[in-house]
């Protein structure tokens, strides 16, 4: 005897809200277990509070970086509903480019100049990595995603995962597998102590640089006509072409706008980390894709917030967890498994069209 449509209905109904029941009760367990090993390790070591404040500081510095990367993943992700695994090779080129604008200022001697001299250099060398980002971002946009739009999704992931390989190996025939080490100038190479916290200058100004162009671009986002454009096309590009929207230069401005933060993002880390080469882009391009995941893929203020989130929980995590500080990477990702199990739409929830929903 067979049954009918709506008792088979009814039991996938009933199967999907059991199963949805018994993933909370899981994602409770998970949340006290941790909970309970931080209670029981991390805070049996007796760390004093200045060490839980300069972890913090170092969260938030990380954060800020995954924050400018994290929204080239959610502006193209918004647009065109495609995720650019390519983007932190775009940082990469930032970066790299940065250090040999450097090595410019360097040899012209502004890096030992008064400090107005050193701080035009400084703003000069990012607006060099800036512009070598958007250039491969716009390049990126027109050769490998512009043909394959209409193409299954699946069809520029591959695209996108073999531009990532493409832009790491070209750089590294290119420029070689040695690291690139960036020389900070003697105005930014300090910091401020502050009791027992050491607060370097490097990260304060990643930091706030981070937090005023998340601002600029939210405004641009919100209050102007190009961003109202690029609502507009995020919602329905066949009816924002109607009603005179140039699609196209949408699209590509958002690549540009993408790409002029993860190079501002790979030039400041270059400064902080002092290092940057071929493959430098690759993880910290995979941890902001986790931020936007963790913010809530699509959503600009959850892609910032997320990226901070996930920056406080890698610096803090270690210690808090009792493990060694080379599991940080383990966390992170750990985490994102957790969110698309747990919690798929992000934090904040994702910002998609009803048609792309």
């Amino acid at each position: 005897m067979t049954s009918s449509p709506a008792t088979s209905q009814a039991a996938g109904t009933d199967g999907r809200t059991v199963l949805r029941q018994l993933t909370r009760v899981l994602g409770a367990v998970i949340v006290l277990l941790v909970i309970w090993r931080v209670a029981t390790v991390g805070l049996a070591e007796g760390y004093p509070a200045s060490f839980w404040i300069s972890q913090a500081l170092n969260g938030l510095v990380l954060g800020g970086v995954y924050a400018l990367v994290a929204l080239g993943y959610t502006l193209v992700y918004g647009i065109l509903f495609m995720i650019n695994f390519a983007h932190g090779e775009v940082m990469m080129i930032g970066g790299i480019t940065g250090y040999f604008a450097l090595q410019f200022a360097l040899a012209r001697g502004w890096m030992e100049g008064p400090w107005a001299v050193v701080v035009f250099a400084l703003l000069l060398i990012m607006v060099i990595g800036m512009a070598a980002s958007v250039l491969i971002g716009v390049a990126l946009e027109r050769l490998a995603y512009r043909p394959l739009r209409q193409a299954p999704r699946l069809v520029p992931l591959i695209s996108a995962i073999g531009a990532s390989l493409f832009l790491q190996y070209s750089v590294l025939l290119i420029f070689g597998v040695s690291p690139h080490s960036y020389r900070k100038p003697a105005l930014i190479s300090g910091g401020l102590r502050l009791g027992d916290v050491f607060i370097p200058y490097t990260g304060a100004i990643i930091f706030i640089t981070s937090i005023l162009l998340m601002l600029a671009l939210y405004f641009i986002i919100q209050r102007t006509k190009l961003g109202r454009a690029m609502r507009a096309v995020a919602e329905d590009r066949a009816t924002a072409s109607l009603m005179g929207v140039d699609v196209n230069a949408v699209i590509v401005v958002t690549f540009m706008l993408g790409s002029a933060l993860a190079g501002a993002a790979g030039v400041m880390l270059g400064f902080h980390n002092t290092v940057v080469k071929f493959n430098s882009g690759f993880i910290p391009g995979l941890k902001a894709f986790t931020a936007a995941v963790l913010g809530g893929i699509g959503n600009i203020p959850g892609a910032m917030f997320g990226a901070l989130i996930l920056g406080l929980i890698e610096a803090i995590g270690p210690s808090a967890l009792g493990i060694p500080t080379e599991y940080k990477d383990v966390i992170a990702f750990s985490l994102l498994v957790l969110i698309l199990i747990f919690r798929p739409t992000g934090l904040f929830g994702e910002v998609l069209s009803e048609k792309k929903a």
